[in-house]
Formats: C-alpha cells, sequence, structure tokens
C-alpha cells in the first residue's frame, strides 16, 4: 500500500476541503502514516487520526448559518472576542477526551507562541488543547495562555508545515494548501453578495481617508476593518506559503483556490467537501502529465 505524510494548512472553513482530500487519498488506496496540521488542517487532521472523521463529516454537514452563530462563544476581551471553546466542547461530545500520543495516526499540530515568538508543535497532551491553540487567529480568537506561554494560530509563522515531516523512504509527502490561486467566478448579482463578508455578523467600520489628488474618485469597493486585517493576515500567509513550497516541495501538491469561501462559511461544508476532491482530482492529472 502507498503511504502518505499529509500536510494540513490554515485556511478557515476552507479546511473543510480536507475531509475530501483525505477521502480521495483513502478511496486511492493511500495510507496515510501521518498527518501535520495547521489551524483547520489540525482540526481536520487531529479528528482524522483520532478516528471520528465520518462523524465530524456528518456534523459539519448538518450545520446552518444560525448554527454556526450559536457557536461563537463571545467575550469582547482585549485581546479576542471569541472564546472558541463552545465549539470544541460540542466536537468532544462525539470524539471524547483524546491524547494525542494515543492517536490512531502520528499527529502534529502547529501553533505560535507569541510571547517567546517561536514556533510550538504538539505532539503529545490535550488533542482539544493543541486545536484551539492552533486556530487562535490573533485579534479575533483569545489565546491560549500555557504556563509561560501565549499560543495563537499556528499559521502565524508556518501556514504549511512541510518542513516538519520526517519523510520515510518508502512513503510520499502530500500537502494540501487552502490558499491556492483566485478561481474566476461568475460575478453574482448585488443581492447574492450582501452579507458575503469574512465578517457579515460583526459590525461594520469602514475605512474612509482625505484625498490627497484631484483625480476623479475611483469606485472601490468598502471593507471593513475586519475584512483590512483579515486580508493582511492572508497575504502574509500567502508568502510564507510560497517560501515553505519553495525550500520544502512536496511530492504531491494540492491547492484549494483561496476564493472557494469566506473564513466562517462552516454552513457550506459539502460543497467544500467535494471543492478538496476536485483539488485532488486537478492535482493528480497535473502530476500524471
Amino acid at each position: 500500500m502507498k503511504k502518505v505524510h499529509l500536510v494540513l494548512g490554515s485556511g478557515g472553513a476552507r479546511g473543510m476541503a480536507h475531509i475530501g482530500v483525505i477521502e480521495m487519498l483513502e478511496e486511492e488506496g493511500y495510507e496515510i502514516c501521518e498527518v501535520i496540521g495547521c489551524s483547520m488542517g489540525a482540526v481536520v487532521g487531529g479528528i482524522y487520526c483520532a478516528g471520528f472523521l465520518k462523524e465530524y463529516k456528518q456534523w459539519l454537514s448538518g450545520l446552518t448559518k444560525s448554527n454556526v452563530f450559536s457557536l461563537f462563544d463571545f467575550t469582547f476581551t482585549s485581546q479576542g472576542f471569541v472564546k472558541g471553546d463552545k465549539v470544541f466542547h460540542k466536537i468532544q461530545e462525539f470524539t471524547g477526551e483524546q491524547k494525542i500520543e494515543e492517536l490512531k495516526i502520528p499527529f502534529t499540530a502547529v501553533s505560535t507562541d507569541i510571547f517567546n515568538k517561536k514556533e510550538v508543535y504538539f505532539k503529545s497532551g490535550n488533542l482539544f488543547k493543541a486545536l484551539r491553540a492552533s486556530i487562535a487567529i490573533p485579534g479575533v480568537f483569545t489565546p491560549v495562555i500555557d504556563e509561560e506561554s501565549i499560543l495563537v494560530d499556528g499559521g502565524v509563522l508556518n501556514p504549511l508545515p512541510l518542513n516538519l515531516v520526517q519523510k520515510k523512504d518508502d512513503a510520499i509527502i502530500v500537502a494540501v494548501n487552502l490558499n491556492g490561486p483566485v478561481q474566476h467566478l461568475p460575478k453574482q448579482p448585488a443581492k447574492e453578495m450582501e452579507g458575503s463578508s469574512y465578517w457579515e455578523w460583526f459590525p461594520k467600520f469602514p475605512v474612509t481617508g482625505k484625498r490627497e489628488n484631484t483625480a476623479p474618485p475611483k469606485v472601490l469597493p468598502k471593507i471593513s476593518l475586519f475584512d483590512l486585517l483579515n486580508t493582511s493576515y492572508d497575504f502574509t500567509q500567502d508568502r510564507l506559503t510560497e517560501m515553505m513550497i519553495h525550500h520544502h516541495t512536496p511530492d504531491i501538491l494540492i491547492e484549494v483556490p483561496r476564493n472557494s469561501c469566506n473564513v466562517f462559511e462552516f454552513y457550506r461544508a459539502n460543497e467544500l467537501i467535494e471543492a478538496g476532491k476536485n483539488a485532488y482530482r486537478n492535482a493528480m492529472t497535473n502530476k500524471s502529465n
């Protein structure tokens, strides 16, 4: 059986595409011998290694917009406005407590310690503590305080942790980049686009400024403060991912278009899982050509 070291990148709700990739790998006879994940890649990868991907997929597939909103445990502290504990408590209802060192498949979750300015790799200990730390987007989710560490999203330093793979001779490296090239989609009518912002449930603070030139003003899209911060974060992740792929090129790179969905659109699970399968097929076709 062909063996795979699977590296799953960060990308919010696009991370549900990882499920489609995993299903395709198994369908085509690959044995996943290791998973390394960052942010949503860590969540999907950790749940898969624990043996509960089927249950997780079923739960995601039933989510609606209102369900997703109800999973946000708002706190509005100076360190973030979502605690992020509620969703993991929900997942633990069907997984139970899990220890990373006891998982069926070796697993590593990547987080960032902003106090000590370094990456943190969870290879043992409580799975859900590791996942909670790995998804803690700065300014959105409150960080995880762990002794003398302040842990936030692993994507701050390493959104696609290819450098952590200790490759076996009989295995290949497959990486899933959730920030792939933008896919050109048909333009949607204005009504359908309303509320499609990453932060559709939060207050909008339009970015305005005094123009210093006399040229006719261009018509620019309105952008909220949260959109501005999130887009800036995305650009940084793009550059870090490009450098990681350049220096640690995987055998197979699967790229999910970054505009497949917005960061909190978890109610589009079935669509995103299918997007992962399509990205897998495209990567395998390109590999064979």
